[in-house]
């Protein structure tokens, strides 16, 4: 048995699969792990019941296409889809290749169905915010102006119009950032690759959000829900095959100032970290659409969540606001097992 493991997973003392997660010498013989770092974060493939010519092969390819997807994908860098944003911003029409297209309408329809919680058109003040920065000591909060500025140039996903191959916006404002996409599109894609060769029993856990496909021997996948505040997880659920979990936290890509703290997840309604939530994990077969839905969901905030989740139809969801109080819809609540019930308060919310 091999196993493959770039460097030491600190992670999954803290994030989803830290109930699954072993050592690779008490790994199932035909358990094989391999790790790549792209797209900001760790990814860890895990393949069980395979043989290791196969899972060799597939670890070299996957390696390979998760690079290219960040080298085509990524909005800091020179990009395919950081030429399509330079085309915006000089009103031209742009023709984009195939997977962008595919990511870019999916984007915009869930940008719809999420009430604009969901909103990869504000590039620009993903920008301001400079949050890739989170641990200079030196970063600030932006300028209030300067935000002030692009709220009321309402960037929107709906300003985007696809003709065929050509992209168009009518708001040279736009500038698009897929993060809260695109990692869950690449699992969902790298997971189909792993079907069309044969492997029937695999999970991709990219930074604790996750799709699983088939069983871990004779049980489900068993995942973890990190606590917001503690270097801990809060509960555990079992996955059925097929099934994506997603989070987005406001201790992912955070810094303190003046005593608040500043996280990744803007509102493009105000411009500012979304405000009353710690965090949202949500259960969904695709694992774009889970990806967005975290993050929709995270915005709308503990009033709102679950009107956007049936607006998207998202059937699980849990959401731990600022207060530690965990909202859930009864079907989520049937699934989850808390670590310490006793201690936590449960809102249940009407069925989705």
């Amino acid at each position: 048995m091999r196993c493959y493991q770039a460097f030491s997973i600190r992670a999954l003392a803290f994030v989803s699969l830290s109930l699954l997660a072993s050592s690779c010498s008490n790994s199932s013989d035909t358990e094989f792990k391999h790790t790549i770092f792209v797209f900001g974060t760790l990814i860890e493939i895990t393949l069980f019941d395979t043989s290791e010519t196969l899972a060799d092969d597939a670890f070299e390819h996957l390696e390979r296409t998760f690079h290219d997807y960040h080298a085509r994908w990524t909005p800091w860098e020179t990009s395919q889809l950081s030429r399509i944003n330079d085309s915006i911003r000089a009103d031209s029409p742009v023709a984009i290749p195939a997977d962008l297209f595919t990511m870019i309408s999916a984007s915009r329809d869930l940008f719809q169905s999420s009430r604009g919680m969901f909103n990869p058109a504000i590039g620009k003040l993903i920008n301001l915010w400079q949050m890739h920065r989170h641990d200079d000591p030196g970063i600030r909060p932006p300028d209030p102006d300067d935000i002030a500025k692009l709220v009321q140039q309402n960037p929107r996903m709906s300003d985007i119009r696809l003709q065929g191959s050509v992209l168009h916006s009518s708001n040279r404002a736009v500038q698009l950032n897929l993060g809260a996409f695109a990692k869950g599109y690449a699992i969902d894609l790298a997971l189909e690759y792993l079907q069309a060769r044969g492997i029937e029993h695999a999970v991709i856990n990219a930074g604790g959000d996750l799709r699983v496909i088939g069983r871990h021997g004779e049980r489900p996948w068993r995942i973890g829900i990190r606590h917001p505040r503690e270097n801990d997880i809060i509960a555990w659920l079992d996955t059925e095959a097929g099934e994506s979990v997603f989070t987005s936290g406001d201790y992912e890509r955070f810094y303190m100032h003046q005593g608040r703290r500043f996280h990744h997840i803007l509102d493009p309604r105000t411009g500012y970290p979304a405000e009353g939530v710690s965090s949202v994990s949500v259960i969904h077969r695709d694992a774009g659409t889970a990806d967005a839905a975290a993050t929709a969901l995270f915005v709308a905030g503990a009033e709102s969540w679950h009107e956007v989740a049936r607006s998207m139809g998202i059937k699980y969801v849990m959401l731990i606001d600022n207060t530690m109080r965990i909202h859930m819809n009864p079907a989520m609540r049937q699934r989850v097992h808390l670590i310490n019930p006793e201690s936590v308060h449960i809102v249940l919310s009407e069925p989705l």
